[in-house]
């Protein structure tokens, strides 16, 4: 096995599922999106990523006319935009759930035939997947656990080597953290993310990711109590003081996440676009 990352590669990650990352690296995508291919003679694509030409064709290639399914853990649209055309070229069942009403933020090309309930297993003659309902990076989020391999496809639940935006109103931080600790009683060994390469110590950074954010939002509580009221701009410095000036506009986002955790625990309130604390 391979655990590295060459955008259009076709990689072995676990003895059922394959790899390819698209060719889109960059700030919010790491790497790049990783689409991965679970199964041999029926395959299931899980996020085929953006509607870029030379990563359908590389699907398509990897697939042969075996295609048969083609999912989506969220509709982002560096994450489900080339499930039309796989569909359009091999008659494959798109399946997923969408979000409704559009945040701005949402491929609305997504249409699929099936949708999941939280832990629906669903089983095919080389393989199971156990859908799992993760809202917090936003609410139509699901991770898929290969149940013969163990090997828990994250999405955008949780990426190797950064944090996850948390973007309101569809994205919900006390969500975030609460479908984070449901992924905890699953017999998973490695989790596959939807950027980076494959996790080898999923509980250790689960739990890592849990302890991160709730670190995160005692610095939110310690300034709030301090300051008493500020608004986004003002507070995301000081929140943030520790990462890159260049990255607060995008922090913002994560901030407003656990500012709304905290106005729903009532420690704090909102007028105007002032926060206050109580």
């Amino acid at each position: 096995m391979i655990n590295s990352i060459e955008p259009g590669q076709l990689v072995q990650v676990s003895d059922r599922v394959r790899r390819i990352t698209a060719p889109n690296p960059g700030p919010m995508t790491g790497s790049g999106t990783n689409t991965y291919l679970v199964g041999q003679q029926s395959v299931a694509v899980i996020d085929p990523g953006p509607a870029e030409p030379s990563h359908i064709d590389a699907i398509l290639q990897a697939c042969g006319d075996q295609l048969r399914w083609i999912l989506a853990t969220h509709t982002h649209p560096d994450h489900s935009p080339a499930a039309v055309a796989l569909a359009e070229a091999t008659g494959a069942v798109i399946m997923g759930n969408t979000l409704g009403e559009n945040d701005g933020f949402q491929d609305e090309s997504f249409k699929p035939q099936k949708s999941f309930q939280h832990d629906e297993s669903w089983l095919t003659e080389e393989f199971s997947l156990r859908a799992l309902h993760t809202p917090g990076h936003v609410n139509n989020h699901l991770c898929f656990l290969v149940e013969e391999d163990g090997l828990l496809l994250t999405g955008d639940h949780i990426m190797q080597g950064s944090t996850v935006v948390i973007i309101p109103p569809h994205g919900d931080m006390q969500d975030y953290i609460e479908s984070l600790r449901l992924l905890l009683p699953y017999p998973v060994k490695a989790l596959g993310p939807g950027h980076g390469t494959i996790i080898e110590k999923p509980i250790e950074e689960i739990q890592g990711i849990i302890n991160h954010r709730l670190g995160r939002e005692i610095k939110v509580v310690t300034v709030m109590s301090d300051r008493q009221t500020g608004t986004l701009e003002t507070l995301t410095p000081l929140v943030y003081d520790d990462v890159d000036a260049a990255l607060h506009p995008v922090a913002s986002y994560s901030l407003h996440a656990h500012l709304i955790k905290l106005l729903k625990e009532q420690r704090v309130k909102l007028q105007g676009d002032t926060w206050h604390w109580l």
